[in-house]
């Protein structure tokens, strides 16, 4: 009996062995870490075209030791961080909450590394369905709708030129005698003769060239990297180691302003939802619609406020310079 009680004994020890060498190593290795959950919150719709993005939607992430919370934004984009402290095989609920949507919960293993890797698409059901068409009060009837707004424009005109006679007075053959300026070879006395150019205020000046007109030309030269392209002020300077030369200075003049041109567009009308995109440097929108046949100008407004619509903007991820938009109709209202 004893060598079987011995027996036993080792076999346990063996397994106890196998045990700690199999797992110990494996706890010791793991360490709680941080992962990212994002996703998108959606209207579920049986037609893709209507699972419009949902915004201000509650998402929160908790176990029993944590929580982190956050709100999708005006694209339907969630992005939570559950901090470390999360142990494998752990189970972490997702809830999506909205005031205006069936509540949603999910589960996830966040000790998985797939959790962080995953796209969650989440889709909430209305809490209450569309009314019917078929109502005892008729609707009042949205129509020719047309968006405006200004948008203001840089415009450069071209106003006139300018133009001015300058000269320099000198001697030919006249040795340099190192007393500068010289001749470009320093054998001959040289002066220099400038000139200078105002457009005015709120002008510049653009093509400004010089050039000898008059006098030994070949022995002058003109200094055109002095000619500030797009300045108001324009100088221009000449080398002359002959006779007297004489030059001119021409340029043409251009005023700047900003100028606000008024825009239109037709928005794309689809079920409930009108949508248009503006660019960034829009002002003034409102939009243009008849209400039973009574035509009217709607502005929106920085709170994008209308009296028969609930509108959003959010910024274009494809497109930096754009502005999207979307206006839901409220109850009693609907699109001719």
């Amino acid at each position: 009996m004893n060598w079987k009680k011995s027996a036993f004994a080792i076999c346990v020890g063996l397994a106890g062995f196998a045990v700690f060498t199999i797992f110990v190593p494996q706890v010791r290795q793991w360490r709680p870490r941080s992962i990212t959950i994002q996703g998108a919150v959606l209207r579920r719709d049986s037609d893709t075209r209507k699972e419009l993005p949902i915004a201000n939607a509650a998402v929160t992430a908790s176990d029993r030791a944590m929580s982190a919370s956050t709100q999708s934004d005006a694209s339907g984009y969630f992005r939570l961080v559950i901090r470390a402290g999360v142990w494998p095989r752990e189970v972490v609920n997702l809830s999506f909450r909205h005031p205006d949507f069936q509540p949603v919960d999910l589960k996830l293993q966040a000790g998985l590394r797939s959790a962080g890797e995953k796209l969650y698409v989440v889709a909430m059901e209305p809490a209450q369905q569309p009314a019917s068409t078929k109502t005892a009060r008729p609707q009042s009837l949205i129509s020719n709708i047309r968006v405006r707004y200004t948008e203001n424009v840089k415009t450069e005109e071209n106003i006139g030129s300018a133009l001015k006679i300058f000269q320099a007075f000198n001697k030919g053959n006249v040795p340099c005698d190192g007393q500068l300026p010289c001749s470009p070879d320093g054998r001959w006395k040289a002066v220099t003769g400038f000139v200078t150019l105002d457009a005015g205020a709120g002008n510049e000046f653009r093509n400004a060239r010089a050039s000898c007109i008059a006098g030994p030309c070949p022995f002058t030269r003109i200094n055109s990297s002095a000619f500030r392209q797009g300045s108001r002020i324009v100088t221009a300077s000449a080398l002359d180691w002959s006779d007297t030369a004489t030059f001119l200075l021409e340029a043409e003049v251009f005023h700047t302003a900003i100028s606000s041109n008024v825009r239109h567009l037709y928005p794309v009308v689809f079920e409930r939802n009108l949508n248009f995109t503006l660019p960034p440097t829009e002002e003034g929108v409102s939009i243009e619609a008849e209400v039973d046949g009574q035509p009217m100008v709607f502005p929106l407004g920085p709170d994008l406020y209308l009296s028969w619509a609930t509108c959003t903007e959010r910024a274009s991820q494809n497109d930096e310079n754009a502005t999207i938009f979307r206006c839901e109709l409220k109850p009693g209202y609907s699109f001719h």
